[in-house]
């Protein structure tokens, strides 16, 4: 755990093992394999040509060589024929066969490309589908990390209408949400309202009048102020829950287990045992709202979780907008709300 979007070149990828979409042959070719190739040299096309093919659906694992992975994972995707020729049950197989082959050399984390989605002409916002179904039931029991790697932003689609109706809401709660920038306006104040920008003379009154002041305070005020350190410590004894242990109760008042929680938060398992081990933990914006979308919070729901880790939704940022779009909705898929974050080039939620 978690699954992750990435914009990068999968031969960069610091994993365990890469996902190769090859061709049958496993020889090399064009796109993601002929990519692969050339970066871990040419002892991959030996080992490979010993490797005999591969069948569509199957996958097969070979040394990574030059590669920063230590493994590449071939697997053979289906070429898109109209989609009445079991192309999507082959598909799925692919993803399915990678996933366990990985499990099996024990790795700890694996960064897959969009199979098939290429020449091979695989309807990319299916190709997502079907990669994402496939990961997120695979990670329903496992803890490795695993990584969607789109090499262009472009060729990342998802649901026509969830964009409209995204982008609608961005117009209609963030006027400049079309432009992708926002100008920060700051308030002017004129130079006489400020006394360093009086001249010489008047900046003498405005201090001589400060000094009156201060002088002319009554000592009470003094007083007053020697008692602010027991009334500091009386807060102080009265906090709130931090997140952690607001967190934690939730998580019991919910009937979830720790692991169906962190699982539903795209969370790192070893991140949760932070949160749990350290009732004064401060997680990240991203994360905390993981966490409220993985427990199916409201809006008020949610901006209380985040006010225990310090923050809060904004209408000023974009990310924000999205993440309310989602939560107002009664939509807590994890999986959804990143795909249309990634989409909007906005970080993802989770670990």
């Amino acid at each position: 755990m978690p699954f992750i979007i990435v914009r990068n070149d999968i031969t960069r990828m610091r994993v365990d093992a890469i996902v190769n979409a090859a061709n049958s042959t496993l020889l090399g070719g064009g796109g993601v394999d002929g990519a692969i190739h050339r970066a871990a040299g040419p002892k991959l096309l030996e080992e490979c040509r010993g490797l005999h093919g591969c069948r569509t659906g199957e996958a097969k694992a070979t040394a990574g060589y030059e590669l920063p992975a230590r493994y590449v994972i071939h697997t053979v995707g289906p070429i898109w024929r109209g989609g009445r020729h079991g192309e999507e049950e082959l598909l799925r197989s692919c993803y399915e066969n990678s996933l366990r082959l990985a499990e099996e050399l024990g790795c700890e984390s694996l960064a897959f490309p969009l199979v098939s989605a290429g020449v091979y002409g695989y309807p990319k916002r299916e190709a997502i589908r079907i990669a994402s179904e496939s990961i997120e039931r695979f990670l329903e029991n496992s803890d490795m990390t695993v990584y969607l790697v789109i090499f262009e932003r472009v060729s990342f689609e998802i649901s026509s209408d969830l964009m409209d109706e995204v982008r609608a809401y961005l117009d209609e709660n963030l006027p400049e949400a079309q432009t992708g920038s926002f100008q920060r306006k700051e308030r002017r104040m004129k130079p006489e309202s400020l006394a360093l920008g009086k001249a010489p003379a008047a900046r003498e009154n405005a201090a001589r009048e400060a000094a009156v002041c201060f002088d002319a305070a009554p000592m009470a005020a003094c007083a007053s102020l020697a008692e602010a350190p027991r009334e500091l410590s009386a807060m102080l004894g009265e906090l709130d829950e931090s997140f952690s242990q607001n967190l934690l109760r939730r998580i019991d008042a919910s009937g979830m287990t720790d692991a169906e929680c962190y699982k539903r938060a795209n969370i790192d398992r070893k991140l949760f045992s932070k949160i749990r081990s350290d009732p004064a933990y401060r997680p990240s914006k991203p994360t905390a709202i993981a966490f409220a979308v993985a427990l199916r919070l409201d809006l008020a729901g949610t901006n209380d979780l985040l006010r225990r880790a310090g923050f809060a939704l904004s209408r000023s940022s974009k990310f924000d907008v999205i993440v309310e779009y989602f939560i107002t909705r009664g939509i807590h898929d994890i999986y959804t709300i990143n795909e249309t974050l990634f989409a909007f080039d906005q970080q993802l939620l989770g670990s």
